[in-house]
């Protein structure tokens, strides 16, 4: 074969390859179309929570594209919003597994993308499935180690296995830390992370506040007065504490000395009144110390009862009209609002 006849054999076939990657290019090109389009209707059907239909379009979105990670994150949430959780029947545990394969399929697609990864350590919460379900959320930390959110999720997720799981104080050092443990960890490394920011204080607090069948009522309070250290302002904590201390008292009032219970009742009533003194426009802390008076001072001073309820009846009498000048200029800010949008 002649060097010019070569020269021409390679031109044609290099003409041929253009046009076949062309041809190839342009139906990639068309099929990510067909497959956006297919998307965009899935998207709109899910945000008005028509779940079925929004999954029959997203199926139709990934037969034009199987990489479409988007479209496997949503399928699997819109199998997450029919199925439900507990509940096991042979269609329910269906609608479980395909939200989990969907999930992991986009997972495989885009591991490092947090949203997957959240929505899949919820759809393994959703179906009890503890190891898997902390796995991603601490992957999320792994991720995204210095994001404040991201300890109050996981420590959510602990939180919650703890009020089901009753941790057992002496099962503890035989099998680890229990799910409470690691919910307390989260809220304090928080903490440690951020120690000038006043709201780790508030959700460790509350998270001993609102232990079950007893709070930890002296836990609580200590990081209630690390919180006004940094926020010697704020109402709201002064609040706390003096319901906190209320709490104690009046919950425990059978394993308490009469004494106890008076330095108690004195350190609620000194906060609540602080409270007021910040924000005399705040509420709640008036029907606190209508509570206080007549569950705790009446009862450790029972010779001054009389007086005492006079006294919480005032106070409830003030929280009352507290309440209603709040909910007036409520009402007088909506319809200033709403003028200034007509």
């Amino acid at each position: 074969m002649s060097r010019k006849t070569m020269k021409g054999l390679l031109f044609f076939l290099l003409v041929l390859a253009v046009i076949f990657a062309s041809t190839s290019c342009q139906k990639l090109k068309v099929s990510n179309l067909r497959a956006n389009y297919y998307f965009s209707r899935a998207n709109n059907l899910f945000t008005d929570g028509k779940y079925r239909l929004a999954i029959e379009e997203y199926e139709k979105a990934l037969e034009s594209n199987p990489n479409l990670s988007e479209a496997y994150q949503f399928l699997g949430e819109s199998y997450k919003n029919l199925y439900k959780p507990a509940v096991e029947t042979p269609e329910n545990i269906e609608t479980g597994q395909n939200a989990l394969d969907a999930l992991l399929t986009a997972y495989e697609i885009a591991p490092d993308n947090k949203d997957i990864i959240n929505s899949l350590g919820d759809m393994y919460d959703k179906m009890q499935n503890f190891e898997d379900a902390e796995k991603m959320y601490l992957k999320i930390l792994d991720l995204e180690p210095t994001n404040m959110g991201n300890y109050y999720v996981v420590a959510g997720f602990y939180k919650r296995y703890a009020a089901t799981s009753g941790d057992d104080e002496e099962e503890k050092t035989a099998e680890g830390p229990t799910p409470f443990q690691k919910a307390e960890e989260m809220y304090l490394r928080r903490i440690e992370l951020d120690p000038q920011n006043p709201q780790g204080y508030a959700y460790v607090a509350q998270f001993y506040d609102q232990i079950t069948p007893i709070p930890e009522f002296d836990k609580a309070v200590f990081y209630h007065r690390l919180q006004t250290q940094l926020e010697p302002d704020n109402a709201v904590t002064y609040y706390a504490i003096g319901v906190n201390r209320f709490f104690k008292a009046y919950r425990l009032q059978n394993q308490l000395s009469r004494a106890d219970r008076i330095t108690l009742g004195r350190e609620g009533e000194e906060a609540l009144t602080k409270a007021i003194e910040i924000d005399p426009s705040y509420p709640e802390p008036y029907a606190y110390m209508n509570i206080l008076y007549r569950n705790i001072w009446a009862n450790v001073y029972p010779e001054r009862k009389d007086s005492y309820i006079a006294e919480a009846d005032r106070w409830g009498e003030q929280f009352q009209e507290t309440r209603r000048r709040a909910a007036e200029r409520k009402r007088l800010e909506d319809e200033l609002t709403k003028t200034e949008i007509e």
